[in-house]
């Protein structure tokens, strides 16, 4: 009986989050703007945003509640 390979959330689409997109990710669910993300983790809001959209395209969502839901189904919140 061979050994099952444990996975990243994202792996089951394919590609898995980076480390600082796992942080946005869990921030999404939060009643925060893109801009206070942006200022906690100490980046420019673009950033956080081009962050979010690959995010999206990686777990297959296309809105915040969408992403937050994700993040709480797979433990990231």
């Amino acid at each position: 009986m061979g050994m099952v390979e444990m996975r990243e959330p994202a792996d089951i689409l394919g590609q898995a989050l980076t480390r600082r997109e796992r942080v946005v990710l869990g921030e999404l669910g939060e009643d925060v703007t893109l801009q206070e993300i942006a200022e906690r983790l100490y980046v420019t809001r673009n950033t956080v945003k081009s962050q979010v959209r690959s995010i999206y395209r990686k777990i297959g969502v296309s809105t915040r509640a969408e992403a937050a839901a994700w993040a709480r189904a797979h433990g990231i919140q």
